[in-house]
């Protein structure tokens, strides 16, 4: 189930009476249809599925559809807690089942980013719910909308606590007021905000200078960023990029792009990506130099999507399916010379890109991420030759998984040096990572 200190997702029983005949079909390009299909991806994930998985089971819709859902989808759960606020303000007692509250969600986050189309919303929204339960949400949610455009001043003015103003759960607000007393603020602006769409040019088949000329040609605004990386001025449908299925640019957030520029990897090394799907981070290393890189991922349909990014930029790589922490299933004790250790994190600093992950973590989800994160970073510094480079990364803001992890390995390993440590915080150019280079005494 979806966790929130300040937010009941507990539904009382309501009964649903029978509708004599089902309604016509939604037409595929109408907007009640994608309401109906973002109801049904918040709902899973109101029910504890992560939104990627639960956006998975269109794949079968139109790509319009699919489009329009998931903008609805993502929108809401940013939204989540003003969203479930303002539910409670307009109903009496929570509603029994999980897909009416979602199409409400969905409806009041259209709203307020098309106030224009207030009443179309609202018909729309009446009619994906006459899909649902048959039909018996229907006079439900056009009571509720209705009521809420009338006093929809009154409403928002009215919002009290950290969650509904901030749509961070509150626990969260605390850890990054503590961690940030100045820079808060614009954390969390950051991750209630849309996140910017950036490229990574594959050099291996393109200059940057030459990929920027293509997508001006093709009337798509940009500018580099980074070493490799291309910064749109607006998001595009990666069908729309120039040569992007040739294999001449991938999506990649300027952030991540750091990793691989910090590894500084040479041709000829032996390199470990560590936890690599789905296989950005491996590919730019892969660009960048010619090195034997081999990469692991404990999940193998993750593991799938590694081959295929590979597959796409021209690029080759050992990839083993192996928990990294399970040393002697996969190590054929040869040393690596560069090693990867992006390791598993709350993914405080994309939420954004992942604003399910509010809402799904716990606070004490981040102790256990903290205690694999040790785990990894312990298993993997025996196989780093001496006089290598291991990079540790997260995408996380919170201490607890980046500067305090690395200073207490630092600590009990002797041979470890720090040689470089940067905590990027999410802003308009790039999402929130963390990077620790540390080197091992020869």
């Amino acid at each position: 189930m979806l966790h929130s200190s300040a937010i009941s997702l507990s539904y009382s029983r309501l009964r649903t009476p029978s509708r004599p005949a089902a309604p016509p079909a939604l037409a595929a390009d109408s907007l009640a249809y994608s309401l109906l299909l973002a109801a049904r991806a918040v709902a899973a994930v109101l029910g504890g599925s992560n939104l990627p998985d639960a956006l998975a089971g269109h794949a079968g819709e139109p790509a319009a559809a699919r489009a329009a859902a998931q903008d609805l989808a993502y929108g809401a759960l940013r939204r989540f807690a003003q969203g479930d606020a303002l539910l409670a303000a307009l109903i009496a007692r929570p509603l029994a089942q999980p897909e009416p509250r979602a199409l409400l969600l969905c409806a009041l986050y259209r709203l307020e980013t098309r106030p224009e189309a207030a009443h179309t919303v609202v018909d729309q929204a009446v009619e994906a719910a006459g899909r649902l339960a048959n039909g018996a949400f229907r006079g439900l949610v056009n009571g509720v909308l209705r009521n809420y455009l009338r006093r929809r001043d009154e409403l928002l003015s009215g919002l009290t606590g950290d969650e509904a103003r901030h749509w961070h759960p509150a626990w969260w607000l605390r850890r990054l007021r503590t961690a940030y007393p100045d820079a808060w603020p614009g954390i969390v602006a950051a991750g209630n905000g849309l996140p910017p769409m950036a490229l990574r040019v594959n050099r291996r088949r393109c200059s940057r200078d030459d990929y920027l000329a293509q997508l001006a040609a093709a009337g798509i605004a940009a500018r580099p960023t980074g070493t490799d990386g291309i910064l749109l001025d607006r998001p595009q449908p990666v069908d729309a990029l120039p040569g992007f299925f040739a294999g001449l640019a991938s999506v990649q957030d300027p952030g991540a792009q750091r990793a691989a520029e910090l590894l500084d990897v040479a041709a000829g090394q032996r390199v470990l990506d560590a936890c690599a799907a789905p296989g950005g981070k491996a590919a730019h290393l892969l660009e960048r130099a010619d090195v034997a890189l081999t990469a692991l991922d404990v999940d193998a349909r993750r593991a799938r999507r590694i081959e295929e990014n590979l597959g796409r930029l021209g690029l080759a790589a050992t990839v083993r399916v192996a928990d990294a922490r399970q040393v002697r299933k996969w190590w054929d004790g040869v040393p690596f010379e560069r090693i990867l250790a992006d390791v598993p994190c709350s993914a405080s600093g994309v939420v954004r890109r992942h604003p399910d992950a509010k809402w799904l973590r716990r606070e004490d989800d981040i102790a256990g991420f903290a205690a694999t994160q040790r785990q990894i970073l312990g298993a993997l510094w025996p196989t780093l030759a001496p006089g290598g480079k291991l990079l540790y990364a997260t995408c996380s803001v919170f201490p607890e998984e980046n500067q305090e992890q690395v200073a207490g390995f630092l600590a009990a390993e002797a041979r470890a040096e720090l040689v470089a440590e940067e905590q990027l915080l999410p802003q308009g150019d790039h999402d929130g990572f963390y990077y620790a280079l540390l080197q091992k005494a020869r």
